[in-house]
C-alpha cells in the first residue's frame, strides 16, 4: 500500500513538474500575448480604432513574435541563453513549414504554431547540449568562440531545415485533431464537461499542464482566426472559488470562517486562485462545488458566444474585463456570477450538514506538500506553531545596502547561535534587501525594511527589529532554532553557499572573517575620545569628517551617509551609531576605513541615545571583519564600559586590538 501510494505521488509530482516546465514557457511571455490582444481589439477591421497600417502587426505578432518567444524561453530554460537562440532558429523551420500553401486551411488561416515552438525549443537546445558535451573542454585555447559560434549556427541551420520537413506534419495534424476536437464540443455545448477535469486539477497543482500547456495554444490560435476564445475562460473563471468561499464566510467554523473574507479579495481581484485550494482540501466534497461552478460558466460562455481576445492571467476579473472581447461583457459578466451562485448553492449545504474541523492550517501543509514548496500567499492566512515552521538552516541579515547595519546584527546572531551549540548547524550571512532571493528560511531586516524584503522572500519567516546589537527578538530565533534541532537525529549540516555568497561582495562576514583585512581600517588619526554635537547630522558629519581627511572617502561619501540616515537608521543599540553611505556612493570610496567618535554628552539618534558614532567606508569587503568585531565589543557590557572609561587612543586601540589583527 505504502509502495502504491508513493508510485502515485511520484507520478503527480511528475505531472506537476511537467506542468511547470510548460507554463515556464508561457508565463513570462503572457505581457507579449496580452499587448497582442490590445492590438487586436482596437486596430484589427472590426476593432475599436480600426487602422489599417497598425493591423499589419496583428498577423506577424501572432504567426512569428510569439512563437519565437516562447521557443526562446523554453530553449534558454534547458541550455541558458545558446539553448534559447538554437531553440529560436530551430523553431523558424516549423513556423515557416505551416505557412507553406499545402498546409493553409481553406480559409486561408494557418495555425500559430505555440505547440510546435514548446517542443522545438527545449528539444532542440537539449539535443544541442548533448552535442556541445562531446567536445566540452576539449577545445584549444583561443578557438572556443570560432567553434561556439559555428556549432550552434550549423545546428540552427540543419535542425530548421529538420524541422520544416519533419515536425510540420506531425504538429498540422495535432492541432487539426485539437482544433476539430474543441470545435465538436463547442458546437454540441460539450465544452462544459471539461470542468469535471479542470477544476480539481486546479486544486491538486496539475491545472498549468492544462491550461498554459494545451488551452492557452489553442484559444490563440482561435483568438487570431475568429478575434476571440472562450478556451481562455475555462480555467481563469474565478467564479467557482468565490462561491466556495462565499459559503464560508456564512457556515464555516474557526479560522477558515475568519480568514475567508481576505481570501475572497485575493482570489476574485488579485487572480490568486491558489488562495482557495485550502477550503476545499479541508472539505474533499467541495471538489463538487467547483465543478458544478465551472460548469455553469462554462455552459453559459458558451451558448452567449463570448470569449477573451488574449490570456487573463492572473484569473483576476480586473484582468478579465481587460481582456474580454467587445461583444462579450454582459456575457462574461452573467456567467462569473451563476458560477459562483451555482458554486455557493452546492458548497453550502456540504459545509452546513458534514461534519470537518475546518483545521486550515493542516490543508494549508496538505497543499503545500502537493505543491511541493511553501505557499507565500495560503500561508499568509494560517498560523502555523514553530514545529510546522521550515526547517532554519539559512539565516540572512539584511539592510538598505548590506555593508554596515546587516553585518553587525548577523555577527550577533551568529555568536547567540554558536553559544547555543548551532553553529554548525545554522549558517547567517547578511545582505543588501535589492540583492535578497527566495532560497533562505528566515529573513532579519529593520522594521523600516520589512515591506521591501518581503517580496523577494515570501518562502522565508521575517523576523523586524528595530535594534541590531540588542534586540530581544535574536533570542527568540535561537528558541526556535532549538526546538526544531531538540529530539532530531545527528546530521551533516549543509554548507552554506559560498558561491552566492561572493558574488555580492557585501553579502557575508562569515566569508570575509576569512580573509585578511589588509591594512589597518581604524587608526589614531581616526579616532576622537572628547566629541561634541547638538544633532545627529552633525555627528554624521563629524564621522565622515575624519574619514574624508583619511583619504579612504570623497565629500560625496559624507552627503551620502546623510541620504542613507533618512532611509533607514543606523543606530544599532548599547549607545553605538554606525552611519555609512548607501550602496550606489561606492564609488566614493577609495580604501577602506572607521571612524571612531566618543561623544561627551548622548546626542538623539531618532529617538534613541547615541554615545558611540563609528563612520563606515567599505571598498572590497575587508571592513566586515572589522565590523564583526566591533559587534562582539559592543554586545558585552564589559567592554562597552572599558570604552566609556578611556582615557586615551591607544587604549581604544587596545580594545580594538583584534580589529587590526
Amino acid at each position: 500500500m505504502a509502495e502504491t501510494k508513493q508510485q502515485k505521488g511520484g507520478a503527480r509530482v511528475a505531472v506537476q513538474k511537467f506542468g511547470t516546465f510548460l507554463s515556464s514557457m508561457i508565463m513570462p511571455n503572457i505581457g507579449a500575448f496580452i499587448a497582442w490582444g490590445i492590438l487586436t481589439a482596437l486596430f484589427i477591421p472590426d476593432g475599436f480604432f480600426p487602422n489599417e497600417k497598425i493591423n499589419t502587426m496583428v498577423g506577424p505578432m501572432v504567426t512569428y513574435l510569439l512563437p519565437i518567444l516562447i521557443a526562446f524561453t523554453g530553449g534558454k530554460l534547458v541550455h541558458e541563453v545558446r539553448g534559447g537562440v538554437v531553440g529560436a532558429i530551430v523553431t523558424m523551420g516549423v513556423i515557416m513549414g505551416t505557412s507553406a500553401p499545402e498546409w493553409i486551411g481553406e480559409d486561408g488561416h494557418s495555425s500559430p504554431m505555440f505547440l510546435g515552438a514548446m517542443i522545438c525549443g527545449p528539444l532542440a537546445a537539449w539535443l544541442f547540449k548533448k552535442l556541445e558535451s562531446l567536445w566540452a573542454g576539449k577545445v584549444r585555447p583561443g578557438f572556443e568562440m570560432l567553434v561556439d559560434n559555428f556549432s550552434l549556427g550549423i545546428f540552427g541551420f540543419a535542425g530548421a531545415i529538420a524541422s520544416m520537413y519533419l515536425l510540420t506534419p506531425v504538429m498540422n495534424f495535432i492541432m487539426d485533431i485539437a482544433g476539430r476536437a474543441v470545435e465538436f464540443l463547442i458546437s454540441n455545448n460539450l465544452l462544459w464537461l471539461t470542468s469535471a477535469l479542470i477544476e480539481p486539477a486546479k486544486v491538486f497543482f496539475l491545472n498549468n499542464a492544462i491550461n498554459h500547456g494545451v488551452l492557452t495554444p489553442l484559444a490563440t490560435d482561435q483568438s487570431a482566426e475568429t478575434g476571440k476564445s472562450v478556451l481562455y475562460l475555462l480555467e481563469a473563471n474565478p467564479g467557482p472559488g468565490l462561491g466556495i468561499l462565499l459559503a464560508f464566510m456564512v457556515f464555516g467554523a474557526g479560522s477558515a470562517r475568519a480568514t475567508a473574507p481576505g481570501a475572497a479579495l485575493i482570489h476574485f481581484f488579485g487572480g490568486i486562485h491558489e488562495i482557495y485550494f485550502p477550503y476545499v482540501l479541508m472539505r474533499p466534497q467541495l471538489l463538487l462545488a467547483a465543478i458544478g461552478g465551472g460548469m455553469a460558466g462554462v455552459a453559459i460562455n458558451t451558448i452567449m458566444d463570448v470569449g477573451l481576445r488574449s490570456p487573463a492571467a492572473p484569473g483576476s476579473i480586473i484582468a478579465i474585463y481587460g481582456t474580454v472581447a467587445s461583444d462579450s461583457y454582459l456575457g462574461v459578466t452573467i456567467a462569473v456570477l451563476a458560477s459562483t451562485a451555482v458554486s455557493f448553492a452546492i458548497a453550502a449545504p456540504i459545509l452546513k450538514f458534514t461534519k470537518g474541523t475546518d483545521d486550515l492550517d493542516k490543508a494549508t501543509a496538505d497543499m503545500e506538500a502537493m505543491k511541493g514548496k511553501k505557499s507565500s500567499v495560503a500561508g499568509a492566512l494560517s498560523s502555523q506553531s514553530a514545529e510546522e515552521s521550515p526547517e532554519i538552516r539559512n539565516v540572512v541579515f539584511a539592510c538598505d545596502a548590506g555593508m554596515g547595519s546587516s553585518a553587525m546584527g548577523a555577527s550577533v546572531l551568529r555568536n547567540k547561535i554558536k553559544e547555543a551549540g548551532f553553529g554548525d548547524v545554522v549558517t547567517v550571512t547578511n545582505s543588501a534587501v535589492n540583492n535578497l532571493k527566495d532560497n533562505y528560511e528566515l529573513v532579519v531586516v529593520h522594521e523600516d525594511l520589512a515591506e521591501r524584503a518581503k517580496p523577494a522572500t515570501p518562502s522565508a519567516i521575517h523576523v523586524t527589529v528595530d535594534n541590531f546589537m540588542a534586540s530581544p527578538r535574536y533570542d527568540e530565533v535561537v528558541e526556535l532554532i532549538r526546538e526544531q534541532q531538540s529530539g532530531e537525529s545527528s546530521t551533516t549540516a549543509p554548507i552554506a553557499d559560498e558561491q552566492n555568497a561572493a558574488e555580492d561582495p557585501a553579502a557575508s562576514d562569515a566569508v570575509s572573517e576569512n580573509a585578511s583585512a589588509g591594512t589597518d581600517v581604524l587608526r589614531p588619526e581616526t579616532i576622537v575620545l572628547d566629541g561634541h554635537a547638538t544633532s545627529r547630522e552633525e555627528a554624521i558629519d563629524q564621522a565622515g569628517a575624519l574619514l574624508v581627511s583619511a583619504g579612504a572617502v570623497e565629500q560625496a561619501y559624507v552627503d551620502s551617509m546623510h541620504e542613507r540616515e533618512k532611509s533607514v537608521s543606523t543606530f544599532m543599540g548599547n549607545g553605538l551609531a554606525i552611519p555609512h553611505g548607501t550602496n550606489e556612493a561606492k564609488e566614493s570610496i577609495k580604501g577602506s576605513a572607521i571612524s571612531f567618535i566618543r561623544l561627551d554628552e548622548p546626542v538623539d539618534w531618532g529617538g534613541k541615545p547615541a554615545t558611540f558614532i563609528v563612520g563606515i567606508a567599505g571598498a572590497d569587503g575587508s571592513h566586515l571583519k572589522t565590523l564583526s568585531k566591533i559587534a562582539k565589543i559592543f554586545g558585552k557590557a564589559d567592554t562597552v564600559e572599558q570604552l566609556e572609561q578611556a582615557k586615551t587612543k591607544d587604549e581604544i586601540l587596545e580594545i580594538f586590538e583584534k580589529v587590526n589583527k
